[in-house]
């Protein structure tokens, strides 16, 4: 548990820098720079204690031990001086370790204030070397500190996150364990303290013999491209108990080195941006891309060991993307890997980025066994997913780690994946279904032959939901069936086009549909377009009492158009072929149901976009006419008495608001 004091002590260095150094990396590098400088001088004394001698800075670099840097006889410059020069040749010092001298490569001092440096080394000085988990775990409040590494688009993975991926891959003593981008070394430090856990007695002793700790200690490796990222790594291992950390500066994906190194467990959480002009990989990948995102999840399947395992994170595009890569990716995955997909809300990686993320769970051995995957929802992680990630009461990762657990434990002891049915949030179930253990709530399974049907491999669980885990009392219908519906995308004319604008036809737009209204009825619209601009143009003229959706960009605002009208392209529009078979309310309302599906159908880069084909395989029930009736009057009967009560609420305030008003009122007279 970091204390109070610590913390302290890393904000003030953090705000005497910020001036001078105002990128949040390289404020962590000069404090971590300083503080390895400061550690190695302690431990010189330390050992001075206990009847040795001074190792670290002996010889030509006794002139640059602490104490000396810090003599109150020194001016301002002298300090600066020797402090730069010291962090400078550190990597020439023989007599500190190759780790010492790795983390100090290419270190340097990037102002020249005396004050300011004479200021923030009083402050390390109150740091004193502590081999503990005290002093590891204010490390990594330092590295928390840290946002986006800009066009690498690494991003600092939460600790809840790495730490819910390492529980359910539950690494073990003699697992060798690997992160190919490895980063500040989050990955492999959950798993260190995992491990230790798990081989703890009922009175907290180590139940591991020395033989045993000195294989966990090697066990882990990593490799980043970045030497900052190295150095950040290297430190962190240290001061978790690590004296020989094998870190090394390697691209994962264009290097060859280390091509043949293989793990039992690997984990890891890669860039998800590619280079200008992508990536140019070797050609020993299985998958032929550009893209690194794709690379490195083929690259870390193809580097498990025939018991191995692996916890990713990934971004959506390896979801949902149809290009040629991806979807074989996803093929390769699915045949031989993949045995469950986690999707992780928007706003996990807050507040460097807003970016929506999912969890490939593989397993090499699990994978063989089961012809199903099994889907995951996390929509709360137990902060809200705005840019200051305030706690708040719900949290879906503990009940998700769980049943989590249970599916991977009945794949293990050899029960039928089948014996295990998860159901989604509502809680629904195959009927007569009995769980012997809990009723799982936030997930589904999906055969795999449904998942490859079509050749998309689409790894979202929400175009899987009606496999066998909803009871549904009506038969279901798709969207795209051809007898009911009719579905047309919306067009935009030609902007500079005069001819095209301003004629009859009501043309309808995102502002045509109200953000606060549960259904819209479009009885106008803002602007208009001619029958030329209607037949030049991908536009449709649609009929009235059509069912309108928003599927671009702001994706799930539903109308019904009380008019004939065209829309343009962010709209898909359900025409309904016979009014006396489905009412358009009750369309309407029924989609509002599948928003979040269609928010996870949805893919792209700046604008989000459920393709025609997605849309179309949405699927709602289908009752009887006299039955839709009914629930579209029952929802329309709290609809009004919602209005009602937004008319009582505004005539309230209006009432209040006279009544303020008298108090400023004066008699003229």
């Amino acid at each position: 548990m970091l204390d109070t004091e610590t913390k302290r002590r890393i904000d003030t260095a953090r705000d005497l820098l910020v001036g001078k150094v105002p990128d949040p990396k390289s404020q962590v590098e000069q404090i971590t720079i300083a503080l390895i400088y400061k550690f190695m001088d302690d431990i010189d004394a330390e050992s001075e204690e206990f009847g040795g001698t001074r190792t670290f800075f002996a010889a030509d670099f006794a002139r640059f031990g602490w104490a000396k840097l810090m003599h109150s006889g020194l001016g301002g410059n002298e300090i600066l001086n020797l402090y730069a020069d010291a962090i400078t040749r550190m990597p020439e010092n023989p007599g500190i370790p190759p780790l010492f001298r790795d983390i100090f490569k290419n270190a340097f001092l990037p102002y020249r204030d005396p004050e300011t440096l004479r200021d923030f080394l009083k402050v390390i000085d109150e740091f004193t070397y502590d081999h503990s988990e005290r002093l590891g775990d204010a490390f990594e409040y330092l590295l928390s500190v840290l946002g986006s590494q800009g066009d690498a688009g690494q991003f600092r993975t939460p600790r809840h996150i790495i730490d819910f991926i390492v529980a359910v891959i539950d690494p073990k003593k003699n697992d060798t364990i690997l992160d190919p981008a490895r980063g500040t070394a989050g990955f492999p430090i959950s798993s260190y303290k995992h491990i230790l856990k798990a081989n703890t007695d009922t009175d907290g002793h180590s139940t591991l013999t020395p033989d045993e700790r000195g294989r966990l200690a090697t066990n882990f490796q990593g490799y980043d491209i970045s030497p900052d990222m190295v150095r950040l790594s290297l430190v962190n291992m240290y001061l978790h108990g690590f004296a020989d950390p094998h870190i090394f500066e390697y691209d994962t994906l264009t290097g060859q080195d280390r091509w043949n190194e293989y793990a039992d467990v690997i984990l890891a959480n890669p860039p998800f941006m590619s280079p200008k002009g992508g990536i140019r990989p070797h050609n020993r990948f299985s998958v032929q891309s550009k893209r690194s995102e794709v690379l490195f999840v083929d690259y870390i399947a193809e580097h498990l060991t025939p018991n191995g395992r692996a916890g990713i994170i990934v971004p959506e595009g390896i979801i949902f993307q149809s290009q040629t890569a991806y979807k074989q990716l996803r093929k390769l995955l699915v045949e031989d890997y993949l045995v469950a997909v986690v999707s992780l809300p928007a706003g996990v990686f807050q507040p460097y980025s807003g970016v929506k993320t999912s969890i490939l769970i593989l397993d090499k051995v699990l994978a063989k066994k089961a012809d199903r995957i099994a889907f995951f929802k996390v929509e709360n992680d137990g902060s809200d997913l705005g840019a200051q990630r305030r706690a708040i009461d719900k949290n879906d990762l503990p009940q998700v780690r769980k049943e989590l657990g249970e599916y991977l434990e009945r794949l293990r002891a050899g029960e039928s994946e089948g014996d295990f049915q998860p159901t989604l949030m509502d809680g629904t179930a195959e009927p007569g279904t009995e769980y012997t253990k809990s009723e799982p709530t936030h997930g589904l399974v999906a055969e795999k032959e449904k998942i490859a049907a079509g050749g998309e491999y689409g790894l979202s669980g929400e175009r899987y939901r009606e496999n066998g885990v909803h009871n549904h009392a009506f038969p279901l219908v798709s969207i795209g069936d051809s007898e009911l519906f009719r579905v047309e995308s919306g067009g935009t004319p030609k902007s500079n086009v005069k001819e095209y604008w301003s004629g009859s036809i009501p043309w309808a737009t995102l502002v045509d549909l109200s953000a606060t209204n549960f259904i819209t009825e479009i009885r106008a619209t803002q602007r208009t377009i001619t029958e030329l601009g209607l037949n030049k143009s991908s536009a449709k003229l649609i009929p009235e009492n059509s069912v309108v959706v928003s599927t671009r960009a702001t994706i799930g605002r539903i109308a019904i158009n009380r008019i004939p009208l065209a829309t343009n392209q962010g709209f898909k529009n359900v025409v309904i072929k016979d009014l006396n078979k489905i009412l358009p309310e009750y369309v309407a309302f029924t989609l509002t149901k599948l928003v979040p599906a269609m928010e996870a159908q949805a893919s792209g880069g700046t604008f989000k976009e459920i393709p025609k084909s997605r849309f179309c395989e949405l699927r709602i029930p289908l009752p009887p006419l006299e039955v839709q009736r009914e629930i579209v009057a029952e929802i329309e009967g709290y609809q009004k008495k919602i209005r009602n009560y937004e008319l009582e609420i505004a005539n309230c305030r209006e009432k209040m608001a006279k009544a303020v008003q008298k108090v400023w009122e004066v008699d003229e007279d």
